[in-house]
């Protein structure tokens, strides 16, 4: 499947950055044997930081968009605690979305569908994973998603 990752995510147009640095005392993984823990990866695309709250600022299309960006972000840090090689990605297991959303917005599991979807189309059967969908009052630097990963890698 690996070969078939990279030239997956090629087809669908998606270079996976560097991994990007933790933002304070902790580290981006965390690899116990087969598994692979990887911190909360926050939206951000091409052009920086993706901001705002659900319910508020944006919409689930916005939202669902920087899920699907915290889940590269994901991606790329299971290739860093691959040593480079996502070959040995054997598939996703859980996935925690925190959206910044208003107290009154319901629709979290609408914009982690976006990581989760995602996932999916680049892993196939191997992409489907257990997940959580939460709302959150803020989240750092104002952005709009947090993911966390489970992965299991050989």
């Amino acid at each position: 499947m690996a070969g078939s990752i990279e030239a997956r995510l090629a087809e669908m147009g998606v270079t996976l950055p560097e991994a990007p640095a933790p933002a304070a005392n902790y580290v981006p993984f965390v690899r116990v044997g087969n598994i692979v823990h990887v911190s909360g990866q926050i939206s951000q695309g091409p052009n920086g930081l993706i901001k705002g709250k659900l319910g508020a600022d944006l919409n689930i299309a916005d939202g669902s968009e920087a899920a699907k960006r915290c889940v590269i972000s994901l991606l790329a840090q299971v290739r860093a605690a691959c040593r480079g090689d996502l070959a040995n990605l054997v598939r996703a297991i859980k996935l925690t979305g925190f959206v910044n959303s208003t107290p009154d917005f319901t629709d979290q599991p609408k914009v982690i569908n976006g990581a989760s979807d995602f996932l999916v189309a680049v892993l196939g059967e191997a992409g489907r994973h257990a997940r959580s969908a939460v709302s959150a009052a803020s989240l750092p630097f104002g952005v709009a998603v947090e993911i966390e990963g489970i992965f299991e890698v050989r």
